[in-house]
């Protein structure tokens, strides 16, 4: 299934998104279940990324006041630096659009997607007992941080969906 784009269908796209970001969360968990760690950490940074999408189209116009500029899609489509973030959500701009989101939500989102990178750069980097290229010196801290993301995923989707 492909996702349309937020600047055609903003509903379609919100729900979408969701909907990823719930599966993502589910298999993380499932991961974790079988010492998957890294896939596990993986899954929970795309089902964070996917609702911080979701929660992004709902405020793309504050996010246009704070992203000024355009970009290219890979289509070649010319489309305004924020709509790009709220189809994207690449994570050089996580955090600070995660910022102007908890601001304009009221959802605890920056702290979250701090957790999120630090997965992600687990997932990439593995763990480090000498914390020089993970921020996770033991797989338990990796457990608790996925399983912390994850279930907050399924809480907050749970939460806009209803």
């Amino acid at each position: 299934m492909e996702l349309s784009k937020p600047w055609r269908d903003p509903g379609g796209y919100r729900r979408g998104r969701l909907l990823e970001a719930k599966y993502e969360a589910e298999l993380a968990l499932r991961f974790l279940e079988q010492g998957l760690y890294r896939n596990a950490a993986g899954k929970a940074f795309q089902a964070w990324k996917a609702f911080l999408a979701a929660v992004a189209v709902d405020h793309v116009g504050l996010l246009a006041e704070r992203f000024r500029g355009t970009r290219t899609t890979r289509e070649g489509r010319r489309v305004r630096l924020a709509d790009f973030i709220a189809a994207f959500m690449p994570t050089g701009y996580m955090l600070a659009a995660a910022a102007v989101l908890e601001e304009a939500s009221g959802l605890k989102l920056a702290d979250l997607t701090n957790v999120a990178l630090n997965l992600h750069e687990f997932q990439y980097n593995g763990l480090d007992k000498s914390g020089t290229f993970s921020r996770y010196p033991s797989l338990e801290l990796v457990e608790a941080d996925v399983k912390r993301l994850a279930n907050a995923v399924l809480e907050l989707v749970s939460k806009l969906e209803g």
